[in-house]
């Protein structure tokens, strides 16, 4: 707040107009009051109050409270379009109600190209949904780092595992973004932030490939740059910490927080640099097993867990595994506020689920007769057949005493994970091939569950797989 008329300091002999002026700004909202008084006259004063507008009120413990939410355009229109094609299928349309988020899954895709938004044409348009003093929350993937899925082929990406590619990664990459992320003109946005899916989780569990550990420095501090650089009052930042399929055992849990504590702890704001972890991103795990609640029942003298879909890993649902993981990381210094979000975009494996227990004494065919995730095993990943679109995106599902602080859709339905090797091409990933099979590192050899008889590149329309998880959605849609 300055005073511009008259000048700071200028006296007067004789009554004259004041002017103030005030310029918002990203990081504070309140009153403040100023007087005006001379000899012989009565004072004057005057109250002015900064807001945001929208609605974004700052930084708030949770972004998605009170909020409306933003549907990706180029999203929405492939959802349309395929419903049409499907007789004006009803369920379809509806999945265009729904949140999801934008991937910045590459350079080019912060600028856009012929049938992508660019990140800030996007960012334009979720500032025309804003409706009066209501926020609105935007929802952005930021997933290009320099030698990214170190262990996976379909989704690993353009910038290589060099110091170079750091370089390129924060000067082409995050630069751009969180330049564009800081204009005034969307303060009142509230954006979620999805840090680098993945990225972590491979660290803790895949140093003994070397990909990963040549790429481990360079994500440490990709990361750490990315939460400086996105330390913007309105952003909220998610850092993705897999899903109970990866990280759920007890070794790799209890060894999760250190590696989680050094980027974090690395940034300028510390733990304030992060608003949380995200898990599920793009993944199957359900988000609760209703009849498997008990890792050590005893099964034929076998516990549950013991049993090969769950190899001794005793969180068998994200529920369980966010809740074990909180309370982990809260013991390991982690404030008791970094809370989580659950990707369900994908994870609801309907139409219907079992809802009373079907005894057996073989552990094996117990866990197969009640368990509603229907992969062959839990470590398939790419397009997986008889999947369904999960739980609608919900604030506070369990609570607010939750760790869970909301359910998402960051994957968006429909879009495929990734195509494989065949005659016709080089690229792809073999965990997608439909012919397959995945390995378990203990001999065991499984269906990759992917989805027979396609062949679609990662991030493409994949309309079978679309009108599969709509089908298949629990609860069912619209």
């Amino acid at each position: 707040m300055s005073l511009t008329s008259p000048t700071n300091g200028q006296t007067f002999t004789a009554p004259a107009n004041m002017t103030l002026s005030a310029n918002a700004d990203s990081t504070s909202t309140g009153s403040a009051t100023f007087t005006a008084s001379a000899s012989g006259y009565t004072s004057a004063s005057v109250t002015v109050t900064e807001t945001t507008s929208g609605g974004g009120g700052g930084h708030v413990a949770d972004p998605f409270t009170g909020a409306s939410t933003y549907k990706n355009p180029d999203f929405v229109n492939e959802v349309r379009a395929q419903a049409a094609a499907d007789g004006n299928n009803p369920a379809e349309a509806a999945v265009a109600n729904y949140q999801t988020a934008i991937w910045m899954d590459r350079i080019a895709a912060i600028t856009g190209d012929s049938t992508h938004m660019g990140l800030q044409a996007q960012l334009d348009n979720a500032e025309t949904q804003v409706q009066g003093t209501t926020p609105l929350v935007f929802e952005v993937v930021i997933y290009d780092l320099p030698g990214r899925d170190c262990a996976a082929l379909a989704s690993n990406g353009e910038i290589p595992a060099t110091s170079a590619g750091l370089t390129q990664y924060e000067t082409q990459y995050i630069d751009p973004i969180t330049s564009i992320l800081a204009m005034p003109k969307y303060s009142n946005l509230r954006i979620v932030a999805i840090i680098e899916p993945d990225s972590l989780p491979n660290v803790v569990t895949n140093q003994s490939q070397s990909a990963c550990s040549t790429a481990t420095p360079l994500y440490e501090q990709g990361i750490t740059y990315a939460q400086n650089k996105q330390a913007i009052t309105n952003v909220y930042n998610f850092i993705g910490i897999a899903h109970s399929a990866w990280l759920g055992w007890p070794s790799n849990m209890s060894a999760t927080p250190g590696m989680y504590n050094t980027v974090v702890k690395a940034t300028t704001a510390g733990y304030a640099s992060i608003d949380g972890f995200i898990s599920d991103t793009a993944n199957y795990t359900p988000t609760q097993e209703p009849l498997l609640t008990n890792p050590t029942l005893s099964i034929g003298g076998q516990p549950v867990d013991s049993a090969t879909f769950y190899q001794f890993n005793p969180t068998f649902d994200e529920l369980n595994y966010d809740t074990q993981m909180y309370n982990t990381l809260v013991s390991a210094g982690f404030p008791a506020s970094k809370k989580f979000l659950i990707d369900t975009s994908r994870n609801g494996w309907g139409p219907t689920h079992p809802t009373t227990i079907t005894q057996t004494s073989d552990v094996n065919s117990y866990v197969a007769a009640n368990k509603i995730d229907k992969r062959p095993f839990r470590g398939d990943w790419c397009n997986q057949n008889n999947s369904g679109i999960g739980t609608r995106p919900a604030d506070q599902p369990f609570g607010a005493s939750s760790p869970i602080e909301a359910f998402v859709w960051i994957k968006p339905p429909g879009e495929s994970d990734g195509d494989y090797p065949t005659a016709t091409h080089t690229h792809g990933d073999p965990h997608c091939d439909p012919n397959g099979t995945n390995t378990d590192g203990n001999g065991g050899t499984y269906s990759t569950g992917s989805i027979p008889g396609f062949d679609v590149p990662a991030g493409q329309w994949f309309p079978a797989e679309f009108q599969m998880l709509v089908k298949n959605a629990f609860p069912a849609l619209p």
